[in-house]
């Protein structure tokens, strides 16, 4: 259970999306405020996802062999299978951009287009909670499933388990937490710096959905065919 819940966590915090937009909340005014909010609103989806998974299961692990057992290594495969599917549609989708940018960079006069200038940030006004909102819509919940599907088999009897379950929070926060704190004690470099980040990721995001995606997704369903056969 440690180790899938170690690389979910790596997948939820390399997931470019959620910090992309963490950092423009970062930029905005009040922006160590607003990225609070967020990471609040973002840790508590992932304990309210842990908590309930819990009362289901009432802390005790299944059997692999029950129906609850084989249910939840079902609905991992389930997802493995999910993620694989839209890391591949995802790499089509790209693929398919690439070639139509070529196709008409090819029948471009030779003009280089003037370069567009960046749209006001939205999140200067508003509430400082309105980025809570905005956390719970970005968080990765296919990945948060298959930690939720891992859950299943925590055992609530020994007080390892929640520290092991904590640690899966705050490393899937980590990217996050990094980029608050740094802005905290370094807020003119961190905004410079951070701005700089985005912009390489923005150019990047697709190929980080797809490794990820695919390559979580190929490890969940590899593990859960060998636990539904063996």
């Amino acid at each position: 259970m440690v180790l899938d819940l170690v690389l979910i966590a790596l997948a939820i915090a390399l997931f470019p999306l959620p910090l992309m937009a963490f950092i423009l909340v970062l930029s905005s005014a009040r922006g160590v405020w607003k990225g609070l909010a967020f990471i609040l609103a973002w840790f508590a989806c992932l304990v309210a996802v842990i908590a309930i998974v819990l009362a289901l299961t009432g802390g005790e692990p299944p059997s692999p062999r029950s129906p609850p057992g084989v249910a939840a290594i079902a609905a991992k495969l389930a997802i493995g299978v999910s993620l694989v599917f839209y890391g591949l549609r995802r790499y089509r989708s790209r693929a398919a951009r690439a070639a139509t940018a070529d196709a008409g960079a090819s029948g471009d006069s030779g003009d280089a287009a003037a370069p567009e200038s960046p749209a006001p940030s939205r999140m200067d006004s508003g509430s400082v909670w309105a980025p809570a909102g905005l956390a719970v819509l970005l968080q990765p919940w296919g990945l948060v499933a298959a930690g939720a599907s891992t859950v299943v088999q925590a055992d609530a009897s020994h007080a390892t388990t929640f520290v092991a379950l904590f640690a899966f929070c705050l490393l899937a926060s980590s990217g996050l937490l990094a980029a608050e704190l740094y802005m905290v004690f370094a807020p003119e470099a961190a905004h410079a710096r951070l701005l700089r980040m985005r912009a390489w990721m923005d150019g990047h995001k697709e190929q980080a959905i797809v490794c990820v995606c695919l390559l979580l997704g190929l490890w969940l369903t590899a593990q859960s065919i060998y636990q539904l056969t063996s």
